[in-house]
């Protein structure tokens, strides 16, 4: 095999990557955001189910330490520094799969599969993972029994992450082969 040729397939490959990952935090910030909104329109608290499905996977827990020990003896259990780790931890497991998620979308394009059919395969594969693995990996019940309103609300905020990461992803893929 030339060399040429492995050398430009490395390069294809590492190129479309580096793409995805910057489309990966533009739709991390978009979900982000609709997030944000949602959780002020409903008054609804941040979840903990990124942090809890990454301690799984990675098999680590947010600890506490003397801090959190001199917090409760003070009464300031809110704050625990436990509480605030795993606060931590939620946002990065959040960033991260959000981020990592835009690979899928560079995979795509260099499989031929671009514009809105790869935003509509991004979508179905980040929001399926998402369905079946928080109920698998948290106290959450199924998906089959979450209710219109609630698969609605967590479709329209992948849905909202797919579209950004894809507007993104094209924008900067535009005028390559």
């Amino acid at each position: 095999m030339n060399t040429d040729h492995i050398e430009r397939n490395v390069g294809s490959v590492g190129s479309a990557i580096g793409r995805s990952l910057i489309a990966g935090i533009a739709g991390t910030v978009a979900i982000t955001i609709a997030q944000m909104i949602e959780m002020k329109i409903s008054g609804r608290e941040p979840s903990n189910a990124p942090a809890e499905v990454g301690g799984k996977v990675l098999g680590v827990e947010p600890r506490g330490g003397e801090k959190e020990e001199q917090g409760k003896k003070q009464g300031n259990e809110e704050n625990s520094v436990k509480e605030q780790n795993e606060e931590k931890f939620g946002q990065l497991m959040h960033w991260g799969y959000g981020t990592g998620w835009g690979v899928c979308r560079g995979l795509l394009s260099l499989a031929g599969i671009k514009g809105p059919a790869a935003t509509a395969i991004h979508f179905g594969a980040i929001w399926g993972t998402e369905l079946v693995m928080v109920p698998a990996m948290t106290e959450s019940p199924p998906a089959s029994k979450w209710g219109a309103k609630a698969l609605a609300k967590d479709a329209l905020l992948h849905l909202t992450y797919a579209l950004a990461a894809g507007a993104v992803f094209d924008a900067i893929d535009n005028g390559r082969d």
